[in-house]
């Protein structure tokens, strides 16, 4: 091999690694983004409490149907940030079995505070879920697409459970979204032993 053909080796090298290095860091942000989807799904205590938040929603009605929705998400998100700072935020697992069992009672109970109160509620335990979110942030993933993947995947759990809840207005779909409702809070006894056994 000539010394100018190892010279255009090296430069063609060197001159693609721009291109490279770019389509690593978009791989990269795709699947934070992916990640950030596949997390509030990836474990049963997440996904049940997201759903019961819709149900709840359809339960209680406008202009809950469209508040609790919004609230979850956006606390969810400040928790979300103390998770990727290090915040320590005791007792999540708890905070999340709870929320389970609290959410899925109101949909049982078809409980109907003032809306502002259930927005209260299950913003209190948005921090909890959130706080898990971003503090499993997996490592070389962009936090920010990584943060927009779980919340956009909670906002699509929270429709499910409005999809769900709309049966809410017929007789037997009113029971069968209490038996729903029983089913996340059961659910969720579960998860608090396995969370103080841990």
């Amino acid at each position: 091999m000539t010394r100018m053909g190892s010279a255009l080796r090296c430069a063609t090298v060197v001159l693609a690694l721009p291109a490279l290095a770019r389509a690593h860091e978009e791989a990269g942000q795709a699947a934070g983004f992916l990640a950030g989807c596949l997390h509030p799904v990836s474990g049963l205590d997440h996904l049940l409490a997201m759903v019961a938040v819709g149900l709840w929603g359809a339960v209680l009605g406008s202009p809950a149907i469209w508040l609790l929705p919004v609230a979850f998400p956006l606390v969810m998100a400040f928790g979300a940030l103390t998770g990727l700072l290090g915040f320590p935020l005791p007792g999540v697992e708890i905070g999340i079995a709870v929320s389970a069992i609290v959410l899925g009672l109101m949909v049982l109970g078809e409980s109907r505070p003032a809306p502002g109160i259930a927005a209260l509620i299950v913003a209190f335990f948005a921090v909890f879920h959130g706080h898990a979110h971003g503090r499993e942030l997996p490592e070389g993933t962009s936090a920010l697409l990584y943060s927009v993947g779980f919340v956009v995947a909670t906002g699509l759990l929270h429709a499910a459970g409005i999809l769900l809840g709309a049966a809410y207005r017929w007789p037997a779909g009113r029971q069968a979204v209490r038996v729903a409702g029983a089913g996340v809070a059961l659910a969720g006894m579960v998860f608090l032993s396995r969370a103080i056994a841990a």
